[in-house]
C-alpha cells in the first residue's frame, strides 16, 4: 500500500516518477489522449535533483536523505563532501581547502560507515609524524562526475551494513542496463585557484559512456576522470602550550620575574606557547578516477553485474617556515607581557614577550603521498520466483598510500640563526603578529646560517577488505506482511601500517656558517604572502611595533643536497638507519622500525519484515529487523626499540634506536545483537510521520586495537608513551527518532524531527607509570644535579658545563649529551585505552525546500546538536568529550528555466572540538566557519553546456585554538577558487 502524494498538473505527473535511484533515468507519462502515446520525459538540472532527493527521502523507510545527480555526469558540487554538508545534520571537515571527511548528528569522521553500491570500502591515508589509524572515508580521492547519486541514512535497518552509529553513507554510481541505450558524456573544466601566488589554469576532464546491445541485454560503461589543481595554504602556527606555575622553580619552570610578578596568585598558573612559527605551503594534487561496468541479463529473472573501480590521488607540497622556539625555563617580564584569567587561577596570553634565545628558525619540508584505491566487484540478481528475489554480491577491494618522494612522505629541514635575543607575539589578533629582535650589530642574512636537524619520515598503509554478500527478499501476496528481507555476510578487514624514520637530532647546531651557500636562499615578505596578516602589533605599553616581516624561501632538494656534501657518511660504515640510512646523501628507506597490523573477521545475518497496515484509517508502514554479528580481532606489532636518551639542545631530546625491535601479538572478540524498528504512517494527504529505533555499533579507531606499546615524546620532566588493546568492545548506540514531513507540491517539502542517541563503550584513556628499556634521563641526575649548582638555571651553561667537565659522555661537535647509568629513569606516562566513558546526544533538524513555476527556489536546513559530553575548558584534568559536535546551518537559493541555471549556496558550522588532548592537556577547537559557493550553467543547445563555479568565493579563513581563543593554534589562510568548462551530453 503506497501513500497518496500531492496532487499533480499533467506535467507534474510526468516528471516526478523518477525509475532508479542510482541513475538519472527516463520518465514515461502515459497521455490520456486516445492513442495513448508514450512521451519520454527526461528530469535533470537542479530541480530534477532536488525532486530525486524528496522522492527518495519520502518513499524511504526510517530517516533517509538524498543527493542525486543533476544531470548524467554532474553532481551539485565538484567534491561529493561539499555536496553532503548541504544535508541536515551533516558538516565536514576540510584540507586544502576541499572536504574531505564528514561528521553525522555530531560524531565524528571514525563514527560513520561509507559504503560504494552497498560495498564496506577500505580507506587509506598517510599521518606526517605517526602512523595512520583512521578508519573514516576520504572524499577527497573520489571524483564527483562518476557518482549518480548519495544516500545518507541516518537511522539504521537490519539489511545495512554496520560501523556507523553516526550516519551510514552509500555512494551510488551509473549501471548501464538501468539507463538503456547510447549515453556519452564528457567535460572539461579549468579550475583558478587564487590561493596560488603564481596561480595558472590546471585542467578536469571526465567523460562517461554507456551503451546497451542485444535487445539490452547487456551493457557496459565507463566513467573516467583527470583533474590537476595547483594551490596553497599559509598559517600561523603554535605547536603546543605548556602550563607551569607562575612562580619561578628549577630550571624548567621560568614564571613571572620582575615588577607587576606579584600581581598574579602565587598559587595560579600560565600557558606559555611552546613556539611560534609562520608556515607558506604550495601544493599541486593530481586525482585520476575510473570505472567500468559490465552487465549482462539473460532474462528479465537474472542481471549479472562486473565493475571495477578504481582512483589515484598524488598530493605534493613544498613548504618554507620561519618561527622561534621559546624555552620554559626563561623567565618571562611580567610588564611586558599581558595574560589574562581564562578561568579560576589559569592566565594565557594576549600578548607574549620572551628573551628566550638564541636561534631563529628557517624551514624547508616537503611532503608526498598517492593513495590508490582498486575494486572488483561481481553482483548476481535472481527473481528465482514470483515471490522470491536473491542477490549475491563479492568483492575485493584494496587501499594503498605510500609516498610519492625519494624523501619520504614527510620531511624537514632546517637552519637557524642564533642572533635572537627577544621575540614579542600579539595574540589579539586573529592571525597572530611578531617582531623578532636581533643581538646588537648582528644580521639574519643567510650567511649567518647554520644546519640544525632533519626528519624523514616514511610510512605506508594498507587497508584489504573482501566481502561476500547474500541476500533475499520473499514477497507475501496477501496479508499485514508484505515482505521479508534476509541475508548474511562475510567480511575480511586487514590493514597493514608501516613507518620508518631517518632522523639527525642535531637541533643545536651542525658545522659552521660557511657550509650552505647563501645562494639557496630567497628573502621573501610575510605580509606579502599572508593578506590576512597585518604589519604592526601592539605592545604592552599601548605602542605599536612592525612585524618581523621577513622568511627564507629556498628548496628542501637543494638544501638536502648541500647539507649530504659536508655532513653525510662517505662509505657504508658511518651509514645509521635510523640517521643517515644512505651513503652521500639523505633518503629514507623501506626498512621498516613500527610494522602494526590488524585482522577484523567479521560474520552476521540479518533478517528483517515488512509490513502495511492501516490505524484508524491511517495508512502505515513497519520495518522490524535484527542483525548478528561477530567479530574476531588479532592485532601484531613491531616496535623499535631504543638503547638511550640524548640532550640534544636547551629543551630537546632523542631517543637513540638500538637497530632492533620487539615484537607483540593480542587477540580479541565480540559479538553484538542488533534490533532495529521503523514505523511510518499518513495521518492526512502528503504528510508522514516516522518513529524509529536501532541499535548500532562503530569499531574502534585502529590505534585503540593495535598491538606494541610507542613511544611518543620524552622531554627533560615529562615522557610520554601509548599503547592499544585488541579487545576493546566497539561503540554501541541506541537510538531514537521522531520526525514529520509534508511535501505540498513539485520539490517541494518540510521536514521537522529530534533524534536521541544513548552511546556507550567510548574509549577513554588511563595513564599508568612504566619504564622501557632501561632508559635514563640525560637531564636528571647526579651530573646534571652538578651543573645546575655551579650554573644556575641556565640550560645553555649547564649544557656547556657538562660538555667542558664531563666529555666522556658527551659528542660536543654535535651538540649531543648522552644518558649514562648515573642519570635517573625515565617513568614514562603511558596512555591505555578502554571502555568506560557514555555519552547521550539529542539533536533537532529542520529544512524546508520549495521550488516555484518561474524557475526560482530555495531550501534552508539546519541542526542542533547537544550532548552531555562537551569540553569544559575550566576543568584541567582529563576529560571525555565528543570532538566534532557542532550546530549547522544551510540555505541554498538557484534558479532553474529555460537552460539557465544559477544556485548560490551559503554553510555555516558552528565552533566544535577537535581533539580533547593535542598536548600537555590542551585541547584543540574549531572556531566557527562559513562558506559561500556559487555556480551557473547555460545550455547552449539540448547538448552542450557552459558553467563557471566559484568556491569560498568570500575568502574565509579557518582557525583553530586551544583552550581559550586567544590560545591559537592554527590560522589558516586559504583562498577562492573559480571553475569554468563545458561539458557535451548526447
Amino acid at each position: 500500500m503506497d501513500y497518496n502524494i500531492f496532487k499533480k498538473t499533467q506535467l507534474a505527473a510526468a516528471v516526478s516518477m523518477v525509475v532508479g535511484a542510482a541513475t538519472i533515468s527516463p520518465v514515461y507519462a502515459q497521455d490520456n489522449a486516445a492513442d495513448n502515446t508514450l512521451e519520454e520525459v527526461i528530469v535533470t538540472g537542479i530541480r530534477g535533483s532536488l525532486q530525486r532527493a524528496m522522492d527518495i527521502k519520502r518513499d524511504a523507510q526510517g530517516v533517509v536523505d538524498s543527493i542525486s545527480a543533476e544531470d548524467i555526469g554532474k553532481m551539485p558540487d565538484t567534491n561529493l563532501a561539499e555536496s553532503l554538508q548541504r544535508i541536515t545534520g551533516v558538516s565536514i571537515d576540510r584540507s586544502n581547502g576541499e572536504g574531505q571527511k564528514i561528521t553525522a548528528r555530531g560524531l565524528g569522521p571514525d563514527f560513520n560507515l561509507v559504503t560504494l553500491n552497498g560495498r564496506q570500502m577500505p580507506t587509506s591515508g598517510l599521518q606526517g609524524t605517526s602512523i595512520n589509524s583512521s578508519r573514516s572515508f576520504d572524499f577527497s580521492n573520489l571524483a564527483s562526475e562518476s557518482v549518480a547519486g548519495v544516500d545518507v541514512y541516518k537511522t539504521s535497518r537490519a539489511d545495512i551494513p554496520t560501523g556507523g552509529i553516526g550516519a551510514t553513507v552509500n555512494i551510488k554510481t551509473a549501471r548501464p542496463l538501468d539507463n538503456a541505450g547510447f549515453k556519452l558524456t564528457a567535460g572539461v573544466k579549468g579550475v583558478y585557484d587564487t590561493s596560488r601566488e603564481d596561480a595558472s589554469l590546471t585542467p578536469e576532464i571526465s567523460a562517461l559512456i554507456s551503451n546497451t546491445f542485444l535487445d539490452d541485454t547487456v551493457g557496459v560503461s565507463l566513467a573516467i576522470s583527470h583533474q590537476e589543481r595547483e594551490g596553497a595554504s599559509d598559517a600561523a602556527t603554535v605547536g603546543s602550550y605548556h602550563t607551569q606555575s607562575v612562580v619561578p622553580g628549577d630550571g624548567w619552570n621560568g614564571g613571572f620575574v620582575g615588577e607587576g610578578a606579584d600581581a598574579y596568585p602565587s598559587t595560579a598558573q600560565l600557558s606559555r606557547p611552546q613556539n611560534f612559527e609562520y608556515n607558506f605551503t604550495d601544493f599541486e594534487r593530481t586525482r585520476d578516477n575510473a570505472q567500468l561496468v559490465l552487465q549482462f541479463s539473460p532474462s528479465e529473472d537474472i542481471t549479472a553485474t562486473l565493475d571495477y573501480t578504481y582512483s589515484e590521488q598524488e598530493v605534493l607540497s613544498s613548504s618554507n617556515m620561519v618561527g622561534a622556539w621559546f624555552w620554559e625555563g626563561n623567565g618571562l617580564n611580567a610588564t611586558n607581557n599581558e595574560f589574562v584569567e581564562g578561568s579560576a587561577g589559569q592566565y594565557y596570553p594576549e600578548l607574549y614577550s620572551s628573551t628566550a634565545c638564541c636561534d631563529l628558525t628557517f624551514s624547508a619540508a616537503r611532503f608526498g603521498q598517492v593513495n590508490e584505491n582498486n575494486s572488483v566487484g561481481v553482483n548476481i540478481e535472481w527473481d528465482a520466483t514470483d515471490n522470491l528475489s536473491l542477490e549475491l554480491d563479492y568483492h575485493n577491494s584494496k587501499a594503498h598510500s605510500e609516498a610519492a618522494s625519494p624523501y619520504g612522505n614527510s620531511s624537514v629541514l632546517t637552519m637557524a640563526n642564533q642572533n635572537r635575543v627577544a621575540t614579542v607575539v600579539d595574540f589579539r589578533q586573529d592571525f597572530p603578529v611578531w617582531d623578532v629582535t636581533l643581538a646588537e650589530d648582528t644580521t639574519d642574512a643567510p650567511s649567518t646560517f647554520t644546519v640544525t636537524g632533519s626528519s624523514l619520515r616514511n610510512s605506508q598503509f594498507t587497508n584489504d577488505i573482501s566481502q561476500v554478500q547474500l541476500k533475499g527478499s520473499y514477497t507475501f501476496d496477501e496479508g499485514v506482511v508484505k515482505s521479508v528481507d534476509f541475508g548474511v555476510s562475510s567480511t575480511e578487514n586487514d590493514v597493514k601500517a608501516v613507518m620508518m624514520t631517518a632522523q639527525r637530532d642535531t637541533w643545536g647546531g651542525e658545522g659552521t656558517v660557511d657550509d650552505i651557500p647563501d645562494s639557496l636562499f630567497t628573502a621573501e615578505s610575510i605580509t606579502g604572502r599572508m593578506d590576512s596578516v597585518s604589519g604592526t602589533g601592539t605592545l604592552a605599553d599601548g605602542s605599536e611595533f612592525n612585524i618581523y616581516d621577513r622568511y627564507y624561501s629556498f628548496s628542501f632538494e637543494e638544501a638536502a643536497a648541500a647539507v649530504a656534501a659536508f655532513a653525510a657518511p662517505t662509505d657504508e660504515s658511518g651509514t645509521s638507519p635510523n640517521i643517515w640510512p644512505c651513503v652521500g646523501e639523505f633518503c629514507v628507506t623501506e626498512d621498516w622500525t613500527t610494522d602494526e597490523r590488524v585482522s577484523e573477521s567479521m560474520l552476521a545475518g540479518y533478517v528483517q519484515a515488512n509490513m502495511e497496515f492501516e490505524v484508524a484509517g491511517m495508512e502505515t508502514k513497519v520495518t522490524a529487523g535484527v542483525r548478528y554479528e561477530e567479530t574476531d580481532v588479532s592485532a601484531s606489532a613491531m616496535v623499535p626499540a631504543y638503547s638511550g636518551v640524548d640532550w640534544v639542545s636547551a629543551n630537546e631530546f632523542a631517543l637513540v634506536s638500538s637497530g632492533d625491535s620487539a615484537y607483540t601479538d593480542f587477540k580479541g572478540s565480540y559479538s553484538n545483537f542488533l534490533p532495529n524498528i521503523d514505523v511510518s504512517l499518513a495521518p492526512v494527504e502528503d504528510v508522514i510521520v516516522r518513529a524509529s529505533f536501532s541499535k548500532t555499533i562503530a569499531r574502534p579507531t585502529y590505534n585503540h586495537i593495535k598491538g606494541g606499546v610507542s613511544i611518543n615524546e620524552v622531554r627533560a620532566t615529562y615522557a610520554t608513551a601509548s599503547s592499544g588493546d585488541p579487545s576493546l568492545l566497539p561503540h554501541e548506540s541506541k537510538n531514537f527518532d521522531l520526525s514529520a514531513e509534508w511535501y505540498f507540491g513539485d520539490a517541494s517539502y518540510v521536514s521537522a524531527g529530534a533524534f536521541y542517541k544513548d552511546v556507550e563503550n567510548f574509549i577513554g584513556t588511563h595513564t599508568e607509570t612504566e619504564n622501557f628499556f632501561g632508559l635514563r634521563n640525560p637531564a636528571d641526575g647526579a651530573r646534571f644535579a652538578e651543573a645546575l649548582a655551579s650554573e644556575g638555571a641556565d640550560n645553555v651553561a649547564i649544557r656547556q658545563y657538562i660538555f667542558d667537565n664531563f666529555p666522556e659522555s658527551t659528542t660536543e661537535s654535535s651538540g649531543l649529551i648522552h644518558s649514562i647509568d648515573s642519570d635517573n629513569l625515565i617513568e614514562f606516562d603511558v596512555s591505555k585505552p578502554f571502555n568506560e566513558k557514555k555519552a547521550n546526544i539529542t539533536g533537532m533538524e529542520f529544512a524546508v525546500q520549495h521550488t516555484l513555476d518561474n524557475g526560482f527556489g530555495a531550501l534552508l536546513n539546519f541542526t542542533v546538536v547537544d550532548s552531555d559530553a562537551k569540553y569544559d575548558a575550566t576543568v584541567f584534568d582529563e576529560q571525555f568529550a565528543l570532538p566534532g559536535l557542532s550546530n549547522t546551518r544551510n540555505l541554498v537559493a538557484f534558479y532553474d528555466k529555460d537552460g539557465l541555471q544559477v544556485r548560490v549556496a551559503w554553510n555555516w558550522r558552528g565552533a566544535f572540538l577537535v581533539a580533547t588532548d593535542v598536548g600537555h592537556g590542551n585541547p584543540l577547537q574549531n572556531e566557527e566557519y562559513q562558506q559561500v559557493d556559487i555556480n551557473a550553467s547555460y545550455d547552449i543547445n539540448d547538448n552542450f553546456t557552459v558553467f563557471a563555479e566559484g568556491i569560498n568565493v568570500t575568502n574565509e579563513t579557518q582557525r583553530l585554538y586551544g583552550r581559550y581563543k586567544t590560545t591559537m593554534m592554527q590560522a589558516v589562510e586559504g583562498g577562492p577558487r573559480y571553475n569554468i568548462g563545458a561539458r557535451y551530453t548526447f
